[in-house]
Order: structure tokens, then C-alpha cells, then sequence
């Protein structure tokens, strides 16, 4: 995905220095007309400190003697991570709204502009951003791009993202085209459609799936055993600790006695793959050991699924209002509940968010639409020449994922 939109990228703007003139002298003068004037190449970085424990933590274990009442040996188990830092690089071409601040002396590549978020932007044309970077967060290694093309004119709003943040498992392509209206110089509304791309499966969870599988039995008749409403009597197929199993772990049933009162308790013993005891119970099992396969199991579902395309119509809005003393920019984007795959297996997908039950997918069951929307504004009031007032807030809601960011600032400066 990162190289188609880089293609798409490079092909745009060619495509717009070809269609000026065919000399190469004008294929170069158009191309930094249309592309790189205003643009910045970058590259940045940071590094800093990881955060450190408010208080050391110890453990201890058996000493050289190997006996559990010699002095045992303390060992030192607080977190240790070594620095953290990022490093990023692109080039941007991004207006900025005029209540907008360069937020440093230089660009790296983390600046949040509105251009991204905001339906129209503070100029006519082509704004795009090409960025990847890489950063290491408590000792974890993380990589993410932003590749962001834009095009507003008076009546059209046309534009592609491909994001990836990986810290937080988010990762995203979308395509939108938007017919655009303008009413009076400050309202404009927008709508069109949208297609996002996605590789999480939202809403769909294999292990309580795989749970939640039943089965039937019959008598030796081949009839069907019922329960107590006169129905067939389904059973669990996947008992909880099968799952053990398949990952290579062993019960073993063992007996328990009691040095001082000799009463004897059953129970079984769980081994590893190599012979090694992990639990001593069944309940010691689940809640030691059974949550860290009922992960990995999900993640090898997962694995197995291809990513999902799906598109809906989209409507907008946007407001801007600004003087030097008072600004106000709002604005939101509502994607309606119409939403239709064209690629990824559609029963794995969010329309089916809420049809799994007993048994599996329940078949009988409607695809069930949703809403995914997003909203934000930017207020500033300069009260005479000493009082500034200042509110800023975002929200976006997209599948099971909700974003929202808030600021709120006063200033009153003495003269």
C-alpha cells in the first residue's frame, strides 16, 4: 500500500508537469510551480530519557545450596529501557489556517495540522506530505508513515491517506472524492464517497468464536438428545482447556494429601511441552497460562484474514471565521451508515459485529450498519490587549476506535 500511494503520488504530479508543455524545460519549471514551491524536504529526530519506576522491585531465588531454607539470593526485577527516540523524514507542502502557529523553528514531521482532518483547507490546490519514521518507546520498536495527498478547489475536494501509527495498532488507507458548495464566504457543505482500507479485524473475535462452538448429540437411535424446552441439546465442541492442548500442554491427574489432617484432593497438573510444571490446577491454568494462549491464538486467526476494502457515502461541513481579535473554525464529516465491502471475507467483517453467538455465526441475523464520524473546532478571543481566551478540540469515531484530543489555554499578559 505504501508503494501504490507513493505511485499515485508521483504520477499526479507528473502527470501535471506533462500536461503543460512538452519541452523539458517546461516539464521542470511546472513541476516545482505545482509541486515542490512552498515544499519542504525534511529530516528530524529526538531522544530522551525512557520513563524509570518510582521504586525499585526485587524477587528472590533458591541459592547454590538449591535448598529453599538456606539464604536465599535477591535479585533486582525493575524495568530497565533504554532510551527512547524517533527518527523521521519527508518532504510536505501543507497550508496553514492563519490562526495556525508554527509549532517549532523547523519541521519534523509530528506537526497536527487541520489540512488533515478539516474537509476544505486554507488554500486552492495541491497539499500533500510523504512521511516516515521509526521510534522506540520503552524499549519497543515502532514504524509509521503519514502519506497524505490533497487537492481542494471551489467546488471538489479530492483525497488519499495512507496512516500508520503503530504504537497504538492503528493502520488505514482511504480514498475520498467529494463534490463541494460553498455558501457565502465563510460555510461550505461537502459530500461524496469514501473507501478505507483496513487490516484489524474490528468487531470480530476468534477465541470467543471458537468458545462458543456447540455441538448435538444422539441417542442410539440417531435421535437427537433434547433439553428441557423439548429443543436439541447442544454442547460445548471446544471445551476451555483443549485449547492446551493444541499448543502442546498436558493435565496430568494428581492427588493431593494433607500432612496433618491426611484428607486427599484431586486435581490436575499442567505441563508444558518440555516436562515443565506451569500450573498446579485447572484454575491455576486458566488464570496463568490460558490468557496468554487465548492471544496468541487470536493472533494467528487474524494472520489468516486478508484486509478489508469498504466504502459509503460521506457529507461535510466547514465554518472559518477569522480576524486578528477573534477566529472561529468548526467542522465535521459524517460517514452514513451504507457501508459495502468490496474486498476481505464480508463475514469476518464489522457488519457482523454482533452476529456471533452459540453455535457460530447466527445466519438468520442482519448485517448491521454503523456510524463513523469525526468533529472538531478551533476558538481564539483576544479580550482587549491583555486577556486571550483559546479552546481547541478534535473527536473521531471510525469502527470500534474513538480519538479525541482537547485544549483549553487563558492568557493575560501584563503591559
Amino acid at each position: 500500500m505504501k508503494k501504490l500511494l507513493t505511485l499515485l503520488l508521483v504520477l499526479v504530479f507528473t502527470s501535471t508537469a506533462f500536461s503543460q508543455e512538452k519541452t523539458k524545460k517546461n516539464i521542470f519549471k511546472s513541476l516545482y510551480t505545482d509541486f515542490l514551491k512552498y515544499g519542504t524536504v525534511y529530516g528530524a529526530g529526538d531522544m530522551s530519557n525512557s520513563i524509570e519506576a518510582a521504586e525499585r522491585s526485587y524477587f528472590v531465588r533458591t541459592g547454590e545450596s538449591q535448598s529453599l531454607y538456606d539464604i536465599p539470593v535477591v535479585v533486582d526485577n525493575t524495568p530497565s529501557y533504554p532510551f527512547d527516540y524517533r527518527i523521521g523524514f519527508g518532504i510536505r507542502k501543507l497550508a496553514r489556517f492563519s490562526y495556525e502557529r508554527k509549532p517549532k523553528n523547523y519541521y519534523d514531521g509530528t506537526e497536527n495540522q487541520l489540512a488533515f482532518a478539516a474537509p476544505t483547507s486554507a488554500f486552492k490546490g495541491l497539499e500533500y506530505q510523504i512521511h516516515f519514521e521509526k521510534e522506540r518507546w520503552r524499549g519497543e520498536d515502532f514504524q509509521n508513515h503519514n502519506l497524505f495527498l490533497k487537492h481542494t478547489g471551489k467546488y471538489h475536494i479530492f483525497k488519499i491517506q495512507s496512516r500508520e501509527v503503530d504504537k497504538i495498532n492503528l493502520e488505514f488507507f482511504s480514498v475520498e472524492a467529494r463534490a463541494r458548495l460553498p455558501i457565502g464566504k465563510k460555510f461550505s457543505i461537502s459530500a461524496g464517497v469514501i473507501a478505507r482500507g483496513h487490516e484489524r479485524a474490528y468487531g470480530y473475535n476468534p477465541i470467543e468464536i471458537w468458545l462458543n462452538e456447540t455441538q448435538t448429540f444422539t441417542d442410539p437411535d440417531g435421535n437427537p438428545i433434547l433439553g428441557p424446552d423439548g429443543n436439541p441439546q447442544e454442547f460445548p465442541l471446544n471445551t476451555w482447556y483443549t485449547l492446551g492442548f493444541d499448543y502442546g500442554y498436558s493435565d496430568h491427574y494428581t492427588t493431593y494429601t494433607d500432612a496433618n489432617t491426611g484428607e486427599e484432593t484431586q486435581d490436575w497438573i499442567w505441563k508444558d511441552a518440555d516436562g515443565n510444571i506451569v500450573a498446579y490446577s485447572d484454575l491455576d491454568f486458566r488464570e496463568n497460562v490460558f490468557t496468554d494462549l487465548m492471544n496468541r491464538y487470536n493472533g494467528e486467526q487474524w494472520e489468516l484474514l486478508d484486509p478489508w476494502v469498504e466504502v459509503a457515502p460521506i457529507v461535510g461541513f466547514d465554518y472559518y471565521h477569522y480576524k486578528n481579535n477573534f477566529w472561529l473554525h468548526a467542522y465535521g464529516n459524517y460517514i452514513l451508515p451504507m457501508h459495502r465491502y468490496i474486498k476481505g471475507d464480508e463475514k469476518f467483517s464489522y457488519l457482523n459485529r454482533n452476529n456471533w453467538g452459540e453455535g457460530g455465526l447466527i445466519l438468520d441475523n442482519k448485517l448491521e450498519q454503523w456510524n463513523d464520524y469525526s468533529a472538531g473546532v478551533n476558538f481564539g478571543w483576544k479580550v482587549g490587549k491583555n486577556l486571550g481566551i483559546f479552546v481547541e478540540g478534535e473527536y473521531s469515531k471510525m469502527w470500534d476506535s474513538e480519538l479525541f484530543r482537547s485544549t483549553v489555554g487563558i492568557n493575560y499578559t501584563f503591559k
